[in-house]
């Protein structure tokens, strides 16, 4: 028998009530859990967060036994030596020879200091901590305000970025590169490939570079990064004449190069060539025969020399005559039509070949020939331009003095 609850085994009865008078109950949220919640849908959080500085993204590496810290710049080892001058100067009594002497030290200080930052690298303070810095050795180098992470000259910048770095947040480069806004003629990309698997990541940072007008540089150690941007500054100054392939003078050297573009044609056969014939005219006019009598030059060569001084410019291309399709019931038709056909086409070709009969072949030697004999009337006509002024220059001198003495 069951009262006030309890059953015979003294147990409980309500619990049951209890849960389902819980389950009907209506949580309202309070004013401020509402406020929260909005704020946080009108301004999503942003997915590019990077850090400050190269210290924070990289703090794990200075834990490491492979991290030393970067040599003190130059600039605050001068800055230093000014302040204790400037204090050494403060002990001293006042007078009119010291603060002469101070005023020259500064003004030096600064023109020294301008010379030593246009003639260094500068360096962003977002780089602090790098372990690049170090391998920086042939080349000074000191911190400034720029924006790019280096300023390797007036026109030209770099940005440093590290694959792994790149796989943490993928969005820093485009927004590093649309920090410069074009402001450089020379914009480099430095990436460090510091990962194992690089076929994705440098893929998405050549196209990045490539979609900005960047030039790409990769570099798989920090030693051969310091090197590409010493490379840089060293030669910001200099022409591109330097780079450029130099060739001599002389006759000899340019007939060297003339005739070894020509396959199986080293420099000792020019040099036989020209002991041989004396000059190209005379290698070109050359026959076969000639050209087979000097020592060392065999078949080969002598073919080789002569169909490039012979063969035509434009190389004649065959033209086949398309096949008609035929049916098995007009084919008398489709003969005749045939006939008619291959009629024309060797009227064509007889006319073609009267043609290039009477136009003279275009080779490489009556190339030469025109280009010669243009020069020649280029050059007689200058040389009768340059006479015919100096005869006018005289008779203009005689008449004046004849005026002078009739004065």
């Amino acid at each position: 028998m069951e009262e006030d609850g309890y059953d015979d085994r003294g147990k409980n009865t309500n619990t049951n009530t209890n849960t389902n008078t819980n389950k009907v109950v209506i949580k309202i949220p309070s004013y401020q859990e509402v406020l929260k919640t909005s704020q946080w849908k009108s301004t999503p959080p942003s997915l590019f967060a990077p850090s400050q500085t190269f210290s924070q993204a990289f703090a794990f590496v200075k834990s490491s036994e492979f991290y030393s810290p970067p040599p003190p710049s130059s600039t605050s080892a001068a800055a230093s030596e000014i302040t204790a001058s400037r204090e050494r100067q403060s002990n001293v009594p006042s007078s009119s020879s010291s603060a002469s002497t101070s005023g020259l030290s500064s003004s030096w200080s600064s023109s020294s200091s301008s010379t030593q930052n246009r003639n260094a690298i500068l360096v962003s303070h977002r780089q602090k901590g790098n372990p690049l810095l170090k391998h920086i050795r042939n080349v000074r180098w000191a911190f400034a305000d720029v924006v790019c992470d280096y300023l390797l000259g007036q026109g030209s910048c770099a940005l440093y970025l590290s694959l792994r770095y790149h796989l943490l947040h993928p969005d820093y480069l485009y927004y590093r590169i649309r920090e410069l806004q074009k402001n450089f003629k020379l914009s480099v990309v430095l990436c460090h490939v510091d990962v194992e698997d690089v076929v994705k990541p440098l893929l998405e940072v050549t196209k990045t570079a490539l979609l900005h007008d960047c030039t790409l540089l990769c570099g798989w150690s920090l030693e051969e990064c310091g090197r590409y941007l010493e490379t840089i500054k060293v030669y910001e100054n200099k022409p591109a004449d330097i780079i450029q392939g130099q060739m001599d003078t002389d006759y000899l050297s340019r007939l060297t190069h003339a005739l070894t573009t020509v396959r199986h044609v080293n420099k000792t056969d020019v040099v036989t060539l020209g002991n041989a014939f004396g000059s190209l005219s005379h290698i070109m006019d050359a026959s076969m025969e000639d050209l087979a009598r000097c020592p060392g030059i065999g078949e080969r060569k002598v073919k080789r020399l002569y169909d490039s001084f012979h063969e035509p410019f434009k190389r004649v291309v065959p033209s086949y005559p398309a096949v008609p399709e035929t049916s098995t019931q007009n084919n008398a038709e489709v003969g005749s039509a045939n006939e008619d056909k291959e009629a024309k086409e060797e009227k064509d070709r007889e006319k073609e070949s009267k043609r290039r009969k009477k136009e003279p072949q275009l080779t490489v030697k009556s190339a030469l020939s025109a280009a010669f004999s243009k020069y020649a009337d280029k050059v007689r006509k200058k040389n009768n331009k340059s006479q015919g002024e100096g005869r006018g220059e005289t008779s203009a001198a005689t008449e004046q003095e004849a005026e002078n003495k009739n004065l």
